[in-house]
């Protein structure tokens, strides 16, 4: 039960704005943020509280702090007010400790159950996933692992369906990773191990929020089916791929499925298993529902194997998708959005569908339902479908009417979240123009935003939930750009390592001061929006990050 404190008191709504992507850079010629025009940004830096944020790394509960944030973890940290072991590092733990592979053990259950299928109907272990070490949604090292293991216990026959990144990694380095699993596939004594299907993941199977379920009606059909362009291997759609576009990047390379003189080599069929190896689950679970789902009705299937379908991790743990997962999930519980409904506390939470599940879902600990119907407004604006350079803007100023127009005096709402995706959508794209009018499309939605939080009588807290368009250009190891042959910068269109930005404006409110902290991280966030609504935050969470005025 929270508690309540005398500190101060607002009056209006507390608002948590996140300008997905937007990171601090280092002012450089590829930092897209300090380029852009940001008249409200710059104000917010004379005017309000600010500091800035750890997004990375074991500061979101990654394995590493080389490991980049994403808007998944981030919106965890942000939401529940601490860190829990994500799924990149729980696999990565369950893998690398060879726990996973343990006959007997609880942790390797799954795992056996999926090689026994497999070996007493002499079937095939399709591997379907993002194929790079970028450790966002997957990571090689993980395919390479569970294969090297799934022979030595037996398995003959293996497919791998690859989705290829350019988003997470080099924009085109499909190629280095198709060589280096290939070259594994070699080196498994006795095992026929091909790739036989794939595509990049903005066009095939890794939709998301059910945006686009075209996607996944393009992977069902190259993956389950065989049906779709022919090759002779991966290497060859994507050399011709980028042979009709220079500058095509990974993650728009056509569906293509590999086949040899008796037709596609890697359909699935009855008594095969399956195993989507992306641990993060918002661009799982659409293919998890059209394996599992008997009533499916998002695309005509024409033909659903049976099938061992297993996924990396549970997906949805609410809705129980999949049925079967490899690595047990971290639960997450007593986050800010279960506390404030316990507690009697109306909710807002605004985005367009790009980024509607992470105010959402994994704001709330993986949650697909609310956690009181009566008290939790839900606004999704639908998302432009086409490439987000295209329009940088994307559906900014509709997040800003709707949540204006939902936190009307009457409404009730004391907290809401919004999230404004343009900073990393575009940053993914790996157009710097674009990525410079997309933070400037955002800065100008947020004055409007601020002055209705304003008149109110509320306070915005602002931050973001990890880089993106804050660094636009592959660097050196001067961290000077890099230049391709006919000397234009080499894009970037993955995550940064940055800090991201935090200020905390709050007009009418006198005297508030950043607390002292070891180290800032999104994490506080939570607690500090608690303190601002006038309750402590319960212990399990990490400081606020402003000091009690008692204490200042």
């Amino acid at each position: 039960m929270l508690k309540t404190h005398n500190d101060f008191e607002v009056s209006g709504p507390v608002v948590v704005v996140v300008l997905d992507g937007v990171g601090v850079g280092k002012h450089d010629a590829g930092d897209a943020v300090f380029h852009a025009r940001t008249p409200t940004m710059d104000w917010l830096d004379d005017v309000a509280l600010k500091t800035t944020l750890l997004a990375h790394g074991t500061h979101v509960g990654m394995p590493s702090d080389a490991d980049m944030g994403n808007s998944e973890v981030g919106h965890n940290a942000l939401g529940a007010g601490k860190i829990y072991d994500q799924g990149a590092k729980r696999v990565d733990v369950a893998i690398r400790t060879e726990v996973l592979f343990e006959r007997g053990s609880d942790d390797s259950e799954t795992f056996f159950e999926m090689v026994d299928h497999v070996t007493r109907s002499n079937g095939t272990l399709h591997l379907i996933g993002l194929l790079s070490d970028g450790n966002v949604h997957s990571h090689i090292d993980h395919v390479e692992a569970i294969t090297t293991h799934a022979a030595r216990l037996g398995i003959k026959r293996i497919r791998l369906h690859a989705l290829l990144d350019g988003r997470d990694v080099d924009g085109q380095s499909a190629h280095r990773y198709i060589e280096k699993i290939e070259a594994h596939f070699e080196g498994l004594s006795g095992v026929d191990a091909k790739i036989a299907s794939g595509g990049g993941r903005m066009l095939v199977t890794m939709d998301r929020y059910e945006a686009e379920w075209d996607m996944v009606e393009r992977g069902w059909k190259a993956h389950v089916l065989g049906e779709g362009p022919a090759v002779g291997s991966a290497l060859e759609a994507v050399n011709s791929a980028r042979k009709e576009n220079p500058d095509l990047n990974d993650q728009y390379i056509p569906p293509f499925v590999v086949h040899d003189s008796n037709g596609p080599v890697g359909t699935i069929e009855d008594g095969d298993a399956v195993l989507l190896f992306n641990f993060r689950g918002d661009r799982a679970i659409e293919l998890s529902r059209a394996f599992e789902e008997s009533d499916f009705d998002k695309f005509e299937r024409h033909r659903v194997p049976d099938v061992f379908f297993v996924g990396m991790m549970q997906y949805d743990g609410d809705l129980g998708v999949p049925a079967r997962s490899l690595v047990k999930p971290s639960k997450i519980t007593s986050t800010m959005g279960e506390l404030l409904a316990s507690a009697g506390v109306k909710q807002l939470a605004v985005s367009e569908t790009q980024k509607y599940g992470h105010v959402t879902y994994f704001w709330n600990g993986n949650r697909s339902e609310k956690f009181r119907e009566d008290l939790e407004v839900y606004i999704e604006v639908p998302s432009d479908r086409v490439t987000f350079d295209q329009r940088p803007w994307m559906k900014a100023a509709e997040i800003t009417d709707a949540t204006i127009e939902a936190l009307n005096p009457n409404s009730g709402i004391r907290f809401a979240r919004v999230n404004y995706p343009n900073g990393d959508m575009v940053g993914h794209t790996g157009d710097f123009e674009a990525a410079v009018i997309a933070v400037e499309a955002t800065d100008l939605c947020l004055k409007r935003l601020l002055a209705a939080v304003r008149k109110l009588n509320g306070v915005a807290i602002v931050t973001a939930d990890h880089g993106n368009s804050d660094q636009m250009y592959q660097l050196d190891k001067n961290s000077e750009p890099i230049r391709d042959s006919q000397g234009r910068f080499v894009p970037m269109t993955a995550h940064t390592l940055n800090p991201v930005p935090l200020w905390i404006y709050a007009p009418g409110l006198d005297g508030l001061k950043v607390r002292e902290l070891a180290t800032r991280r999104l994490s506080n966030v939570a607690p500090t929006a608690l303190y601002l609504l006038g309750l402590e935050p319960p212990e399990h969470m990490d400081d606020p990050l402003i000091l009690k005025r008692s204490e200042a």
